[in-house]
């Protein structure tokens, strides 16, 4: 409810930008440049958690992208998710297309294959690529009336369609036990808050794999633990799925203002028989990509022309 009513009041009632405080603007000019001027960088905090995928991120986490991230997050300023969505979208691509190899494999693009798009630096693909948004806990959710990062992760997904890009959100991770408020913990804390925290839903393992696209979403990365912890579950996920399955289900999703069903039970699936033989090496090559709004401004990799 909280959220309709937000919606409703961002339309009718004038307000000031969230980033800068400039009047009778929810975005203006100066701030809206901030994230469409950026160029996205690679960001890899210091010290760099095991597991952490490719992360790129289109600005520094501070003055005005801070406050415009946390007026979306914290104050429910839900007019900023277009503009937050397009801009996540550009890390998403940065990504897609940055030629960085990761441990484990080559960020989780499929190669080759007669796919029925191609994306950039020449890779091809079958199906939509896949963002898959870092949960919230739920009580965080209920506190602010609305899921920030899968409102964004929408947003994104959209704007990727509206520029050649097939995509679609899959919230498919949820926590698995209570964490403690990351605010205020260290690195090596925020590691252990949060080790083991994140599983995948029973449908979405399957959805996962067949060579599937996957790119973590989130608003933020400091140091590094959400995505790491994302990216371990989704990987485990796979390979257990690999190992043990033969089928794959697809879930469909409502998007545009549906966004709180994604990921609820309400979804049809069809089964599809798969080679488990052939899967398991590719799932355990296989590593996501992640793309983040803001990072640390020392976490961010000198753009080099």
């Amino acid at each position: 409810m909280r959220g309709w009513w937000q919606d409703l009041t961002d339309l009718v009632l004038p307000a000031d930008c969230a980033g800068c405080g400039a009047p009778r603007s929810a975005l203006c000019p100066r701030c809206r440049a901030m994230l469409d001027g950026a160029v996205p960088r690679r960001a890899r905090p210091v010290p760099e958690p095991a597991g952490l995928p490719v992360v790129h991120a289109v600005a520094p986490y501070a003055t005005e992208v801070r406050a415009l991230l946390l007026a979306h997050k914290e104050r429910g300023a839900l007019a900023l998710a277009g503009a937050l969505g397009v801009a996540l979208a550009r890390a998403v691509r940065a990504g897609l297309g940055s030629g960085v190899e990761d441990a484990g494999g080559v960020g989780g693009l499929r190669v080759g294959g007669g796919g029925a798009g191609v994306g950039p630096a020449g890779y091809s693909w079958r199906e939509p690529l896949l963002l898959v948004p870092v949960p919230s806990a739920r009580w965080a959710v209920r506190a602010r009336g609305h899921d920030p990062v899968r409102r964004m992760a929408l947003a994104a997904a959209r704007e990727l369609r509206r520029t050649g890009t097939p995509a679609r959100v899959a919230a498919v991770l949820r926590q698995r036990r209570a964490v403690a408020d990351q605010a205020g913990l260290d690195a090596p804390g925020r590691l252990a808050n949060l080790a083991g925290a994140l599983e995948v839903t029973a449908g979405g393992a399957p959805l996962l794999g067949d060579g599937r696209r996957v790119v973590l979403v989130d608003d933020l990365m400091t140091t590094g633990a959400s995505l790491a912890e994302a990216a371990r579950a989704l990987r485990e996920a796979v390979v257990s799925g690999a190992n043990g399955g033969t089928a794959v289900y697809r879930a469909i999703t409502r998007e545009g203002r549906e966004e709180r069903r994604i990921g609820s039970e309400r979804e049809r699936t069809e089964s599809v028989r798969s080679a488990p033989e052939k899967a398991v090496p590719n799932a355990r090559a296989r590593m996501p990509r992640a793309a983040v709004i803001a990072a640390p401004a020392d976490s961010l990799e000198i753009t080099r022309n």
